[in-house]
């Protein structure tokens, strides 16, 4: 779904990653993993079309990003920042259908599928309240239902950014916004997500990148890339690497 070679990524004219080189299939949840700084919302944005590349190439259902019409690729490629403002007082439900806004799919459709999503986001209870009334972690799981309606109930593959989704949610809306990056996921679509949490990437991803020095230092499945003498060489803390008792990943115990 989403292929990328050689891309270096800049800011103001500073490269701030270089070398990048992989694929992400239909199917698939990949985390992007590194120390603040490491360039994973810089990669996020030069994904996204926000930032130019500063070399390299990244095609998108097998097309340069850079020949899709806006709107065309809107339908394909959706993207959660990972800070999103919005400053006029929007109902939820209207934030929400925003992201039905690059389809013509017809109003019972659209209305159909943000209903959906909010379940999803668990933000259906909250679909008449204002926007600009809400908390700091109501606000995030409203922008992610509105970039999953963008790419809900779609006829081709789109591929979903996350940057820090679970930025300012509580523990048991993290494990539901992963679970539905999961699911997006297994319906036939593409997720790629920047997590500070070890262990979650370990838990909800097929595969995780991990950035450190301006390049890839792993890339892999969770028990190939989270060992232990590597997560100390980019992090600097000593951990131990187990089995998680219910599941099939590795469990970092620092």
């Amino acid at each position: 779904m989403l292929t990328v070679s050689g891309l270096a990524c800049a800011r103001g004219g500073c490269q701030i990653l270089g070398g990048i080189d992989f694929e992400l299939p239909i199917g698939e949840v990949m985390a992007v993993l590194g120390t603040n700084g490491a360039g994973k919302s810089t990669l996020l944005a030069t994904l996204s079309g926000e930032l130019p590349r500063h070399a390299g190439e990244i095609l998108l259902a097998g097309r340069p990003l850079g020949d899709w019409a806006a709107k065309e690729r809107a339908q394909r490629l959706a993207v959660l920042p990972q800070s999103s403002s919005l400053a006029f007082a929007f109902s939820v439900e209207e934030v929400v259908m925003m992201g039905r806004l690059p389809h013509s799919s017809g109003w019972e459709e659209d209305r159909r599928i943000v209903a959906e999503v909010m379940l999803a986001a668990d933000v259906e209870p909250l679909r008449q309240r204002n926007y600009l009334a809400l908390s700091g972690g109501e606000r995030q799981r409203v922008h992610l239902a509105r970039v999953l309606a963008q790419v809900w109930g779609s006829a081709k593959p789109a591929c979903l950014l996350l940057d820090e989704p679970t930025a300012a949610l509580d523990l048991a809306h993290q494990r539901l916004i992963l679970q539905q990056a999961r699911e997006v996921a297994q319906r036939g679509n593409a997720v790629l997500l920047v997590l500070h949490d070890l262990n979650l990437a370990a838990r909800y991803a097929d595969r995780v990148l991990l950035l450190d020095r301006g390049g890839v230092s792993a890339l892999g499945v969770p028990w190939d890339v989270l060992e232990a003498d590597r997560i100390k060489q980019v992090f600097g803390v000593e951990v131990q690497v187990a089995r998680h008792p219910q599941r099939n990943c590795p469990l970092i115990i620092s």
